[in-house]
Formats: C-alpha cells, sequence, structure tokens
C-alpha cells in the first residue's frame, strides 16, 4: 500500500512538471513568433560606400531591425530601386541605406550628384594658408574674405577686408568629393570646390579675380550671419580689446555663468550712550571701610574703623 501511494505522488508531480514545462515552452514560442512578426527587412551596406559612387549588389546585405526602430525610408530587398542609386553621404558598414542618403533616379555619378537643386560648384584656388592648412575637408562650412582694393570713386584708397559669402558648403576638396582617407592626399589639396548660388558665384568670380580669397572655418553648428563693416589699416591700428576664450562648442554669444564675489555686509555701530566728552564727569566711589560684627547678649552690631 504504501509503495502505491509512493508511485501515485511521483507521477503526480511528473505530470505536474511536465505541465509547466509545456506551458513555459508554449509561452516562449509564442513571445519568439511575437518578436518575429515584429521584424522587418533592412538594406544595410556592407562595406563603405563613399560619396559619389553608384550601389551595386556586392555592397548591400539584408538584416532584420525591430519596426519601431527601422529608420524611414528603407529599403526592403535589394532591387532595382535601389541598385545604380548615387550616394549623396557617406555610408558606414552595417548602416542601413535610406532614400535621404541617396541621389535621384536617373542622377550621373560623381560630384554632379551631390549638388543641391538651385545650387551651383565653383572650383577655387587654395594653398596650405587658405586652405587652413588641410583641415577644409568636404561638408566643412566655411566663410570666404576677401582683400581687395576699393573702387575708385570710393572715398577709401587703401585695401579693405571683407567677409563677402557666409556659411558656404564644402563639396569637393582636389578631386576627392569624400573625406581624405589619410594625411597625403591633404597634402596634394590645390583646389577646393564651394557650394553658391549663382549670385554668390558672381561675387566669388569677382573676388577672385580682383583680389585674395582667405577661407574661415567655422562651427557646423553656427548658422548664424554675422555683419561686419570690414577691415582697413586705421581699424587695424584702432587695437582690438580681449576677449575671454569660450569652451568647445561655445560662442561669445553664449551665456556664461559669471563669477560674483558676495563680501559681506561691515557691522553697523549703534552708539547708544553719548561720547566721552559730552558725558559729565562722575566722582569714583569710595572705597569701603573695614566693619567688624560685635554681639552684645541677644543682640549684634557692625562697628566701622576709621
Amino acid at each position: 500500500m504504501m509503495r502505491n501511494k509512493r508511485l501515485i505522488i511521483a507521477l503526480l508531480a511528473a505530470v505536474a512538471f511536465g505541465l509547466i514545462a509545456a506551458v513555459s515552452v508554449s509561452r516562449y514560442l509564442a513571445s519568439a513568433q511575437a518578436y518575429t512578426r515584429n521584424l522587418s527587412n533592412v538594406v544595410v551596406a556592407k562595406v563603405e560606400i563613399p560619396v559619389g559612387t553608384r550601389i551595386v549588389a556586392e555592397q548591400l546585405s539584408v538584416a532584420q531591425f525591430p519596426k519601431t526602430v527601422a529608420p524611414d525610408g528603407t529599403f526592403p530587398a535589394i532591387d532595382e530601386r535601389l541598385l545604380g542609386r548615387v550616394a549623396v553621404s557617406r555610408i558606414s558598414p552595417r548602416e542601413p541605406v535610406t532614400e535621404s542618403r541617396l541621389a535621384p533616379v536617373g542622377s550621373a555619378g560623381g560630384l554632379s550628384s551631390v549638388i543641391p537643386d538651385g545650387y551651383r560648384a565653383m572650383t577655387v584656388k587654395v594653398d596650405d594658408v587658405v586652405g587652413v592648412s588641410g583641415f577644409i575637408m568636404p561638408g566643412t562650412l566655411v566663410d570666404i574674405v576677401v582683400t581687395i582694393n576699393p573702387p575708385d570713386n570710393s572715398a577709401r584708397r587703401e585695401k579693405v577686408s571683407k567677409i563677402v559669402l557666409q556659411n558656404i558648403k564644402v563639396l569637393a576638396s582636389g578631386q576627392n568629393i569624400d573625406k581624405p582617407r589619410n594625411e597625403k592626399e591633404v597634402e596634394r589639396v590645390k583646389a577646393v570646390t564651394l557650394q553658391v548660388t549663382p549670385e554668390q558665384a558672381e561675387k566669388l568670380a569677382l573676388a577672385s579675380s580682383e583680389g585674395r580669397l582667405q577661407l574661415v572655418m567655422r562651427n557646423a553648428v553656427d548658422q548664424g550671419d554675422e555683419t561686419t563693416p570690414g577691415a582697413n589699416k586705421t581699424s587695424l591700428l584702432a587695437g582690438e580689446r580681449a576677449l575671454p576664450v569660450p569652451e568647445p562648442g561655445l560662442g561669445p554669444k553664449d551665456e556664461r555663468p559669471k563669477t560674483t564675489t558676495t563680501r559681506r555686509p561691515r557691522p553697523r555701530i549703534v552708539q547708544t550712550s553719548a561720547p566721552a566728552a559730552e558725558r559729565p564727569m562722575t566722582a569714583p566711589p569710595a572705597p569701603a571701610r573695614p566693619s567688624i560684627e560685635v554681639i552684645e547678649g541677644t543682640k549684634k552690631k557692625n562697628v566701622d574703623f576709621p
């Protein structure tokens, strides 16, 4: 009888564990199916795709992304909608290929594919000084300063240095429309190609023929427009006030906490009595005279000594 009870208990325990395992497996399979249904195919770059190159199938692969984190404008498959398109920005390996990174269908490869509508590409000569010693690369934003003689009918006769164009994007550095891979490519650069409007192209052509150009690099986040009067010998010799050096990414217009010194107020002296010169003179109190206690029967008295 005892063996039967143990056998029944073992069978019941095995059935309970089996039910628990079956429920756990079913829940796991249901969650895995739900996760799989939430995935979508996204075309990503298998290797780095440089700017201005036509995309071929060997550069691409398909990966699965959750639908909630997949970027907009992705491609679900490698097909004719993607092949042959031109990349307008660098696409790193394992990075999704999106519509915003590609030129319109039918665009030619190279520099023309990265020029937006309404803009032109214009090339100017540079040297180590004009090119900011090799730091001017594709994608950099610059201002253009020209040093030029004023017109003959102007009251000024001395040379003037003036910012003539602002917030101009560099499209190419030499013949490279992408960032250089090594320092040798930077050293060989003798010209930069700028993205300008037709009106800006006219000003740039006149400035390059009449005076000397200088490129001034600016922060990519700084899109502000600065109005300057220009500089000549008179303003140059007038000097310039010293400005505090800002932190990286901050400018003189940014609000920075100012250090203030808090001084404790001096204690006020409240005069509650008249000055010494105005107080009446009083005689010092007389010293106490010695005395002795005398007891006569039931009486007690103090007797002072002379």
